[in-house]
């Protein structure tokens, strides 16, 4: 299994790209923190890809960019990702004649290209963002998997194609300017931190959709969906539905814990990374292996500055604790100083290469690295919140029937950071009021629901391409700007289409939310663990981390050139610094980002402009 690493390339149908080793270098030189264990490039005339790879598995069998030969035909290919059905493809293809030089996933996947062309896709079980190109047709192919775990980034333009993992190697391009044009800038005022799907915030620059594929050669550019949820009817009564998720997260875990180098469990206490770690430990005693190691983040003297709340009910270190020691874990407790939090800020903006979600992103960072010092690979419990539906939104029909996102109900407060004249020329309101319809009208409908059950269909729809993907992405730079691989068992597409199509009133099962999944996981946790209220991934309430954002934020508010200020209100950004945040009670992004997490946000945002020297389109 290959997984973490940073891909990038080039196709052009005009220069001779065997010249080029220097700047294809320079491309995947960005791109050493998902990958600082090797870094290799490739060239024929029209195409040059570069690879930063991380080893997991398989040192020389695995090497990439790789190429293979069949009937005649050579194909060309950069992964990033990790099957998790390796070994049952491979059966497969050793049926119709294939074999292999080494066991890496690699092979297995450009031989399955090689296979079935692109419904090879429909066959893959992962994660996993990939290139090959096709040297007698000239042609390249890239795909995504279907819920965009993994990233990747293009920009195509006068007869020239360039791709990568991540922003930075397109931008390390001399033809790639960091140019914001009037709906990056809408994009970022209007939706950050999440971003509208396909959009790749600079000018000319996209993202390949989660679920699509990309066909370019001669004739131009293709793009094609190849997966989507079905809606239909839920056949399953309750017991045989628990039961199918509970086996069903069984196979998911057993298959993600595969690596030959150490695994860890990030938990929280919550009932998503208990089940996982539950799962994870029951497994390892099952194969006669060590207690595996846990891990939870927490802030320097929180316990004293912790507010509950009714979205933070109560602290998570007595339940991480119950949980560690139910599962017989050794467990590791990352205590991070308020200090540091605030001085990572500007190292998590490096690494999603947009402004963020403030210290939610830097404190996972921090986290990260932490990790990384004893495991190379994590299993983390994001995705289930989404899937199962356990935020407010999901439950308070006030909030379920606004007509708009649901967790971003501040866009006045946003046209108002905006300066006069740049208030006219974006026009957010109607900006992200089409972003939204746009996504409830692909919506999967299903003529079986009553009008309540189609509207929940479109919040958990909204929810999969909004705010799913924005904690995907989070999930993947952060982790990977710390070389560590995560893995996201609740993101296993075949979960994801049982779950879908599960009806509210059997998902929230015995009334509590979730509720389906924790009859699903009874007998594997303590019932108090499984029966606790959602909490969501904590922050600081700390008097010095919020000083040391507002320290930062005035110190802008005062610099005559402050880049920030070409679009913002001077005025706006000093009143939030005096009054500590947006006072109307409306979120600005979720429960995560309030006070000190917006003024942080757009600690962010100047540091970005600054640092990626951006410039921003006027007309």
């Amino acid at each position: 299994m290959e997984s973490m690493c940073g891909i990038t390339g080039w196709i052009d149908w005009q220069r001779d790209l065997r010249t080029e080793k220097n700047q294809i270098e320079s491309m995947a030189k960005t791109l050493n923190r998902r990958g600082p264990d090797a870094l290799e490039t490739w060239a024929v005339e029209r195409a040059t890809f570069g690879h930063a790879r991380l080893i997991v598995v398989d040192p020389e069998g695995g090497k990439q960019p790789m190429s293979r030969e069949v009937d005649h035909t050579h194909y060309t290919i950069v992964y990033n990702g990790e099957l998790y059905n390796t070994e049952d493809i491979r059966k497969e293809l050793l049926s119709f004649g294939h074999h292999f030089i080494g066991h890496s996933d690699t092979e297995v996947l450009l031989k399955s290209f090689i296979q079935w062309k692109e419904r090879c896709l429909d066959k893959l079980n992962g994660i996993f963002a990939f290139a090959i190109w096709n040297h007698k047709e000239q042609s390249l192919f890239m795909a995504r998997d279907r819920l965009g775990v993994k990233p990747l980034f293009y920009t195509a333009r006068n007869g020239f194609l360039l791709f990568g993992s991540e922003l930075k190697s397109l931008l390390a391009h001399r033809d790639v300017e960091p140019i914001i044009d009037r709906s990056g800038l809408a994009d970022i005022m209007g939706l950050a931190p999440s971003r509208t799907p396909g959009h790749g915030i600079f000018k000319h620059i996209n993202e390949l959709k989660p679920a699509h594929f990309l066909v370019f050669n001669r004739e131009g550019l293709k793009l094609k969906r190849y997966w989507q949820l079905k809606s239909d009817f839920h056949y399953d009564h309750e017991q045989q539905t628990a039961s199918y998720i509970r086996e069903l997260l069984e196979d998911i875990v057993e298959r993600q814990l595969f690596a030959d180098v150490p695994v860890g469990m990030f938990l929280s206490g919550g009932i998503d990374s208990s089940a996982l770690t539950a799962i994870a430990a029951k497994k390892y005693k099952e194969q006669g292996k060590g207690p595996i190691a846990s891990y939870s983040i927490d802030y320097e003297e929180n316990d004293k500055y912790f507010k509950a709340s009714a979205f933070q009910p109560n602290a998570d270190a007595e339940w991480i604790k119950k949980v560690s020691a139910h599962c017989s874990t050794e467990h590791k407790d990352c205590v991070i100083q308020n200090q540091r939090l605030a001085e990572l800020l500007k190292e998590s903006v490096l690494v999603r290469d947009t402004p963020g979600m403030a210290d939610v992103d830097s404190s996972l960072l921090w986290f990260c690295k932490k990790i990384k010092q004893d495991v190379t690979v994590g299993l983390s419990g994001e995705c289930a919140d989404e899937i199962f539906g356990g935020y407010p939104w999901f439950h308070k029909p006030e909030v379920m029937n606004i007509d708009g996102f649901p967790w971003m109900r501040s866009i006045n407060e946003r046209v108002n950071l905006l300066t006069p004249d740049w208030q006219k020329r974006l026009d957010l309101k109607s900006y992200v009021y089409d972003r939204y319809k746009e996504t409830i009208n692909e919506t999967p409908r299903f003529d079986g629901d009553s009008k309540e059950e189609a509207r929940r269909r479109e919040i958990s729809y909204l929810n999969m391409v909004w705010f799913m993907t924005n904690l995907l992405d989070r999930k993947d730079r952060m982790s990977m700007g710390a070389s560590l691989e995560v893995r996201v068992p609740f993101s296993d597409h075949r979960l994801v289409e049982y779950v879908w199509n599960i009806p509210w009133q059997m998902k929230t099962y015995g009334g509590r939310e979730k509720g389906i999944m924790r009859k699903a996981l009874e007998g594997l946790l303590p019932n108090d663990v499984l029966y606790r209220k959602k909490s969501p991934y904590p922050k600081t309430h700390h008097p010095v981390y919020t000083k040391a954002v507002t320290d930062e934020m005035l110190a802008i508010t005062k610099q005559k050139d402050a880049p920030l200020f070409d679009f913002i209100s001077r005025d706006r950004l000093k009143e939030i610094v005096e009054t500590g945040g947006f006072d109307t009670g409306a979120p600005y992004f979720g429960q995560l980002m309030a006070g000190p997490q917006l003024l942080a946000h757009f600690v962010q945002m100047d540091f970005w402009l600054k640092h990626y020297q951006i410039k921003i389109e006027e007309s």
